[in-house]
């Protein structure tokens, strides 16, 4: 039988029309060449299986008889496939007497701006619908901040000068001075878009595109706006004051909603790139706090009360008789705290041994190791 136009498109023989237009919608947007992970010998299958498979007259012979008439490159009415692509990435439209309606095209009723205006980024008409642009996020902000040890443990705050984009405190993002009104974009007769007629071999194509004097709005403002230009948006430098919360860790990000710059579609957010310094007495393990601290030899064996230095300041801990070097005490709750939670510091002894002894240090050294043995 030749191609399998069905398997190309994943239909079965017996799916109705919608199915199969549904399906040549699904994979012209994943394989369009112009996309990324497209294929353009892949597009021009699908497109060439729904040439015959979308015409109910093609689709009767192609089950009669099989994939032995000619097919054009699968575009029929004599357009090659440079023409097509070429046409594509200009925009379609199908008002008036341009468009695919007139040049021979034959796609089955389906409406190719919903499909190509993704990928291209056109607004098409034709069916009578006009597209508005949709209102884009403001851009997020980004800065670092530096904190050190006992910061990142209990959390802190921290004031900075935020330079970003925020909504004009005189039009309030409007564009317009107060107490005037919008008027309809006269580049555009209010309609949003402006249609462009190009003449080609294959008749009139109408391109119809976002109108570059209003963006898109239809209307534009009756006197601009003098703080903002007509913008609505202006830059500011603003103190604001940053929560740290209490176990923040290095290499951690903190997102702030609604503190990046302003835009018609929202505003972004502002995040905050932490850098912990590092400490000269304490290490950080997950929740934890490690310290060492050195005892002598004496204290390791006989015992003692000793000072650590903690988070909170200094408390006393027991070192008992016979410690070994490397022994690990905990201290409770001296930890990082998280939430109503936190952890413990563990302090790890080091026993120092003296290089350098008295005659009479060492002759009692000597008289206490005889005594051991």
């Amino acid at each position: 039988m030749g191609k399998d136009y069905y398997k190309i498109l994943g239909c079965e023989k017996g799916a109705n029309a919608d199915e199969i237009k549904q399906a040549f919608r699904k994979l012209a947007h994943k394989y369009h060449p112009d996309k990324q992970g497209g294929s353009e010998a892949k597009f021009k299958e699908i497109n060439e299986a729904y040439q015959v498979l979308g015409n109910a007259d093609k689709r009767r012979q192609y089950d009669q008889f099989g994939a032995t008439f000619d097919q054009q490159g699968g575009f029929g009415g004599g357009m090659n496939w440079d023409d097509f692509m070429r046409q594509a990435r200009e925009g379609f439209s199908a008002q008036g007497g341009g468009g695919f309606g007139n040049i021979g095209f034959d796609f089955g009723g389906l409406d190719l701006g919903d499909i190509f205006g993704d990928i291209f980024g056109f607004n098409a008409p034709a069916s009578g619908r006009r597209r508005r642009p949709s209102a884009r996020r403001g851009e997020d902000i980004a800065i670092d901040l530096q904190l050190d040890f006992k910061e990142a443990v209990f959390g802190t705050s921290r004031e900075i000068k935020l330079n970003r984009k925020i909504l004009c405190p005189a039009c309030g993002g409007k564009g317009k001075e107060p107490g005037t009104n919008f008027v309809n974009c006269a580049e555009c007769g209010g309609h949003g878009q402006v249609t462009r007629v190009q003449r080609t071999f294959l008749g009139t194509m109408q391109t119809s595109v976002t109108c570059s004097k209003c963006g898109g709005a239809g209307k534009i403002p009756e006197k601009k706006c003098k703080r903002c230009s007509g913008i609505g948006f202006v830059n500011e430098v603003q103190n604001l004051k940053i929560e740290i919360p209490a176990g923040v860790n290095n290499g951690d990000t903190l997102e702030l909603a609604g503190h990046g710059n302003a835009a018609s579609g929202g505003t972004g957010s502002l995040y905050v790139n932490v850098f912990v310094k590092p400490s000269r007495e304490f290490e950080r393990d997950g929740w934890n706090i490690i310290s060492h601290k050195k005892i002598n030899a004496f204290q390791a064996m006989l015992g003692d009360v000793i000072d650590v230095e903690t988070v909170d300041g200094t408390v006393e801990l027991k070192i008992p008789e016979g410690t070994q070097a490397g022994a690990l005490f905990r201290l409770r709750g001296k930890g990082v705290k998280h939430g109503s939670f936190r952890g413990d510091q563990l302090v790890e002894v080091e026993v120092e041994i003296p290089c350098k002894l008295s005659r009479k240090a060492r002759q009692l050294l000597k008289e206490i190791n005889d005594e051991l043995i």
